[in-house]
């Protein structure tokens, strides 16, 4: 018996809807109806003559075939893409809605600074920002194009940098994540607290002190500092954390804590603002970085056109 003929399109929905895990995510990144998107998979399916999507209501997974198919297909259907915005470019710039997640803390310093300058080198781009804290690993099933995210190498398992020459290696899901940054870690804290406290001279006497911390967990209550080869680890307490290194920096200008916040020009204005000066100034605390997250390793012209632009703005900028 002769197979039904499958369609392309078909395919690239079928594709949206596994990145997504989601049904009605996956029609809204569309602009389809649910109903519509959920026919053509499954006439795909009897296509194919597979199912490829267990759904019930709670949650939707991929048949083993259905896992087989999406390593086979997605990267055929970016390519597609690509080839598609290519050739739309050789009639104007990078175009279409750009959707870019990022932590509020670092869109407050990137943003002001250069979204306008992007905007009218690349008037054809629109752009959507999400200030949300979805977590990395999150990233896969999202409709963003790009994803700016704090953190450390291990806070990324959606794909390894470490294939013997620098790049990146996109992981079984097609994520790719790229370290863009690394940003010296320097402690902060207001004149008041420190008259009121007395100043600390060692890291050691950190431990008599308020110090923010991101959560009040033990794995966030050591803080590792440096001095040229010498590290100390030193266990912290504090009344109160906090995830944003904007409210960070307030928290400490109100004389209740000492604060970790990065060395960057970009922070001037909030050190400044709150009346903060640096604590232990010639240790430094764990540098942290500045990652991005892809969907996938092909990227369209609109986001390789933002990153190009934002990329050096991150080096003088943020170091």
């Amino acid at each position: 018996m002769e197979a039904s003929p499958v369609q392309l399109n078909d395919i690239a929905l079928f594709v949206e809807v596994a990145k997504r895990k989601s049904f009605s995510q996956a029609a809204r990144a569309l602009d389809m109806p649910t109903s519509t998107l959920s026919r053509r998979i499954n006439e795909l399916e009897r296509a194919i003559g597979l199912r490829l999507i267990n759904r019930n209501t709670r949650r939707l997974d991929l048949t083993e075939a259905g896992a087989a198919y999406m390593r086979r297909c997605q990267g055929l259907i970016d390519e597609a893409r690509l080839a598609h915005e290519q050739l739309l470019s050789l009639s104007g710039g990078p175009s279409g809605n750009l959707r870019v997640s990022m932590p509020f803390s670092l869109a407050i310093w990137l943003l002001p600074e250069t979204i306008n300058d992007f905007t009218e080198r690349y008037p054809e781009v629109e752009c959507e920002f999400d200030l949300s804290m979805m977590t990395a690993s999150d990233a896969q099933g999202t409709p963003f194009d790009v994803v700016l995210r704090f953190g450390r190498e291990t806070d990324y398992p959606l794909a390894s940098t470490d294939n013997g020459n620098g790049s990146p290696i996109p992981a079984i899901s097609g994520a790719v994540v790229q370290e863009l940054v690394s940003l010296d870690n320097y402690l902060y804290a207001s004149d008041r607290y420190l008259e009121r406290y007395g100043e600390p001279q060692t890291p050691g006497d950190l431990t008599q002190h308020q110090c923010l911390r991101t959560t009040i967990d033990e794995a966030h209550s050591h803080w590792t500092l440096h001095n040229g080869t010498v590290s100390e680890r030193i266990p912290v307490r504090g009344h109160l954390a906090a995830n944003n290194m904007s409210i960070a920096g307030t928290l400490a200008g109100l004389d209740l804590a000492i604060t970790r916040m990065p060395h960057c020009q970009a922070l001037d204005p909030i050190i400044k603002r709150n009346s903060l000066r640096r604590v232990l100034p010639g240790w430094t605390v764990d540098p942290i970085s500045i990652y991005v997250v892809y969907p996938s390793s092909i990227q369209p012209a609109k986001t390789r056109a933002f990153m190009d632009f934002i990329r050096p703005k991150l080096g003088p900028a943020l170091t």
